[in-house]
């Protein structure tokens, strides 16, 4: 199904999962989809099974939206438990989504089901929420874990069944551009993998890049991807400077981001960093996945300046995610939106295009690993493979069956709702060329918090520096310091590191 009619569907109020290969656009639907019924005056609560997913769309996860939590089943009277905040978010609802939805265990997704008929007082499917979810069943399946209970994939569950939703299979292919590794990815879905295909990607081990081509190196655990990191930009000569996050919200909250964002609390920089963009630009200068290196610091700011791959010269200025719960904005965390980039995991690259990757699946320990990692890339010339072992190859046997289940609907649901076609085609006659977009208001956010804070993203200058040095050495506090210069007490905070080292801020 094209992506086109993919959308009408989901806007014509119909329960839905959207699949497809990796690659296919799902989180681009979806984005267009929340867009739109936003628009319409909709309540969209939009939600993830894991945070890191979830911060794409700029949600939360469906265990905290829900209120379920990490319980493995719903208590007697768990109503009389529900917050009243709770209630009234899950009350308000129009439509609920579920991203990255393969990862969610059949049971909780009962569980989710029986928490909103009760507290919407509706006996009918999630109480009368229109459901979007998606997902791929071939990537990164749900977790059994000893101490808890056991499940399967979300089309086990009770309510799947007479939810009954329609499937929107994307066919097309936005990522990869060559036939022989579609092969091998299509040939990994389909449980027919044979030794010519294992052959093509073992000629890949090993193999060096020409030139000077930047890339990351994915890897299947962290402690690995750490190690990277920091031995490479210890191999930098010249200064390091730091970032710290500035946050909002309440400290629990302000955590559950901090767990989910790709940006870390302190981001660590030195001239010469490989560094990978972790957010899409407004002006489309670079995506989330973006390779660059930092070639100098502005003055005054010393915001890192980017040289990315695609030749653009960017100055990365900070920027916010979000946690929200329904409508309402739990914590906000601000940083500048790069991350080291020599490593990354196989799971923090899931929903990344990569320019080219070295990838190391010697140590794959969970079915779908492999798919994952193997198809962040376009192409096999933009693979160099670290190893492999058998494990990495596996998809699940699960999967395979229930793919097959949802192609055969997705057509019969395809031809259903033909007589959309023509809606759609008329929407992307309407829709604004790129060009005429608007980049959304940057600008706007510094004025208004130049309201609170007068010289916010300012140069400093000498003046102020030597004032600031001086009311520091004389006891003043961050706060105090704050108030003084007309910055925000994380703006404060980096100019101390930057003048006394890192330790200064305890």
């Amino acid at each position: 199904m094209k992506q086109g009619l993919a959308l009408e569907i989901m806007l014509s109020g119909e329960s839905v999962l959207l699949t497809g290969s990796a690659g296919a656009g799902k989180t681009f639907v979806l984005n267009q989809f929340i867009r739109i019924a936003k628009n319409e005056g909709k309540h969209v609560s939009v939600t993830a099974t894991t945070g890191l997913a979830a911060t794409h769309l700029g949600g939360t996860t469906i265990h905290s939206w829900s209120g379920i939590g990490i319980n493995d089943e719903l208590q007697p009277g768990f109503i009389e438990y529900v917050a009243k905040g709770r209630r009234e978010i899950i009350e308000k609802t129009d439509v609920l989504i579920i991203d990255e939805v393969s990862m969610l265990h059949d049971y909780r997704l009962d569980m989710v089901d029986e928490v909103c008929r009760v507290v919407r007082k509706k006996d009918e499917p999630f109480g009368g929420i229109q459901l979007i979810m998606s997902g791929d069943f071939f990537q990164l399946p749900p977790i059994n874990r000893g101490d808890s209970r056991a499940g399967g994939f979300v089309v086990n569950s009770k309510v799947w069944q007479e939810l009954d939703p329609v499937i929107i299979y994307l066919s097309e292919q936005y990522r990869q551009d060559d036939e022989e590794l579609l092969d091998i990815l299509n040939s990994m879905r389909s449980g027919d993998l044979h030794r010519h295909h294992a052959e093509k990607l073992l000629k890949r081990v090993d193999i060096q890049p020409t030139g000077d081509d930047l890339m990351t190196e994915l890897h299947t655990v962290n402690i690995d991807v750490d190690k990277i990191n920091d031995k490479q930009l210890n191999l930098l000569e010249g200064d390091e400077l730091f970032y710290t996050q500035t946050t909002t919200g309440g400290k629990n909250y302000v955590e559950a981001l901090q767990r989910s964002v790709l940006a870390p609390a302190t981001l660590r920089l030195k001239k010469g960093a490989l560094v990978m963009a972790i957010k899409n630009s407004l002006d489309r200068k670079y995506v989330n996945g973006s390779l660059g290196v930092v070639i100098d610091f502005e003055a005054g700011t010393e915001y890192p300046i980017v040289e990315f791959k695609n030749g653009k010269v960017v100055t990365m200025m900070p920027d916010t995610w979000e946690l929200r719960d329904g409508d309402k904005k739990r914590a906000s965390i601000s940083q500048i939106p790069l991350r080291l980039a020599w490593a990354i995991t196989v799971h923090k690259s899931q929903g990344m295009t990569l320019d080219a990757a070295r990838i190391d699946l010697r140590k794959a320990f969970v079915e779908g690993m492999g798919y994952v990692a193997l198809s962040r890339v376009k192409n096999l010339q933009s693979l160099y493979l670290l190893g492999i072992n058998q494990m990495s190859l596996r998809v699940s046997e699960d999967a395979q069956s229930i793919d097959t289940l949802l192609r055969e609907k997705a057509s019969r649901d395809m031809k259903r709702f033909s007589h959309l076609e023509e809606l759609a085609t008329k929407r992307k006659e309407e829709l604004p060329k790129k060009s005429e977009k608007k980049a959304s208001g940057w600008s706007d956010k510094i004025a208004k918090m130049r309201e609170t804070f007068p010289n916010a993203y300012r140069p400093w200058e000498a003046k102020q520096d030597s004032l600031l040095i001086e009311k520091f050495q004389n006891g003043a506090t961050i706060k105090e310091l704050s108030k003084l210069l007309g910055r925000h007490e994380g703006s404060i905070t980096m100019r101390l590191q930057k003048h006394f080292g890192e330790d200064i801020i305890q």
